[in-house]
């Protein structure tokens, strides 16, 4: 026993350490990655403060809050989002979108699908099982897994929005109880079916009802707005498109190529969603949409959800989001706009959630209507699950 002795002392001493990583690095992460430029508590002037508590249904597109390992439950002082932050909100609905993989060295210029992966490190680091590390399909079913887990843990008050009736149900409790929620599912990047498409209905059966083609890199359905090629969509992507379709889920084109964006506008007359972007009429890279897709996306009756970080938006954040916002309203209409903050996505915006009346009070300065903030804020979004939820 003695000449292991060292041996013992040694695995025990990485397993300490391994264990004071997995307690302390995972809030270290999310608190370096999700910051606010303001913290709250948030002033705003009673006008707004009036308006915002007015409200009915207040909604938004993105948030990755399922990424780090925060119990959504609890209020968090770290990051954008949590349960208990959306009631303080008045947050009715909020889409929790899934990352799978990010490359390391991640641009809105070029990046490869061949570049070290940083979720597979914060797999790791947060404690995730042991499938997570290799599998994307694994990463993407455990963060479904954990906001149904997370709606038990919250009793009642937590809706996951399935189908038509769920958010029918959602609707109907906040109207005698505004502190109960609801939340649907997507994610960012096709990759996570890894070309197989029974993945996809794989997923649907975990409660996913949006996903995205492709993230930051190409993959097997095609190309992305950071990626290489620029491509379209290939025979697989088109196939999943097609199911996606049958299924009644939302097709999420953020992140996705020109090429594709026009492939899918060909492929379906069904209304789309750009569940976090900016525009290139306000904001010039390749992150933001053009002209020409914004028109082609509100006639089909499609939600365009406005970002809330700098490089979707000009700065400062908050009058530059409204300008985007502006700018779609000038020449597309009111009816496609909507929140798509990409809160807790790795980006610094200039509130948290519960600083939403800030975004309320800048939208009365740019001289929006009453009503055409009602529909910004949630309205527009709540009309559309009704339309196209099954």
């Amino acid at each position: 026993m003695k000449k292991y002795k060292w041996l013992f002392i040694t695995l025990g001493i990485l397993l300490v350490l391994y264990l004071l990583a997995v307690l302390i690095v995972p809030k270290i992460l999310d608190a370096k990655h999700n910051k606010t430029k303001q913290v709250p508590p948030y002033t705003v002037s009673n006008k707004a403060l009036k308006l915002y508590k007015s409200l009915e249904f207040i909604s938004d597109l993105h948030c990755d809050a399922l990424l780090w390992r925060r119990d959504l439950t609890k209020k968090n002082e770290v990051g954008h989002v949590d349960f208990p932050r959306m009631q303080e909100a008045n947050m009715a609905l909020q889409a929790f979108t899934i990352v799978t993989k990010s490359p390391v060295g991640q641009n809105f210029s070029k990046n490869s699908s061949d570049a070290m992966d940083n979720i597979t490190l914060l797999n790791i680091v947060q404690g995730k099982p042991i499938s997570n590390w290799r599998s994307l399909f694994k990463r993407a079913q455990y963060q479904c897994q954990q906001l149904h887990e997370y709606a038990e843990d919250f009793d009642d008050d937590f809706i996951i929005v399935k189908g038509k009736t769920d958010f029918q149900e959602l609707i109907e409790k906040r109207k005698v109880d505004r502190k109960v929620i609801g939340g649907f599912l997507g994610v960012e990047g096709g990759h996570c079916l890894e070309g197989n498409l029974e993945s996809l209905d794989k997923l649907y059966n975990e409660g996913l009802r949006m996903l995205g083609p492709t993230h930051f890199f190409d993959n097997e359905l095609g190309g992305s707005a950071h990626g290489i090629t620029g491509e379209g969509l290939t025979d697989f992507g088109k196939q999943v498109v097609q199911r996606m379709n049958e299924l009644g889920m939302f097709i999420d084109l953020a992140h996705s190529s020109p090429a594709i964006i026009d492939d899918i506008l060909k492929m379906t007359d069904k209304p789309l969603i750009v569940s976090h972007t900016g525009v290139k009429g306000t904001m010039d890279n390749s992150r933001n949409l053009s002209d020409e897709h914004v028109k082609k996306i509100a006639k089909n009756g499609g939600l365009i959800g406005i970002a809330f970080f700098k490089g979707a938006v000009s700065s400062p954040e908050i009058q530059g989001i409204v300008d985007a916002m502006k700018h779609v309203k000038k020449i597309a209409g009111i009816d496609c706009i909507s929140l798509g903050s990409d809160y807790d996505g790795s980006v610094t915006t200039p509130f948290d959630i519960t600083g939403l009346p800030l975004l309320v009070e800048e939208l009365l300065a740019q001289k929006f209507t009453e009503d055409e903030i009602k529909a910004i804020m949630g309205e527009n979004i709540k009309r559309f699950m009704l339309q196209n939820l099954r």
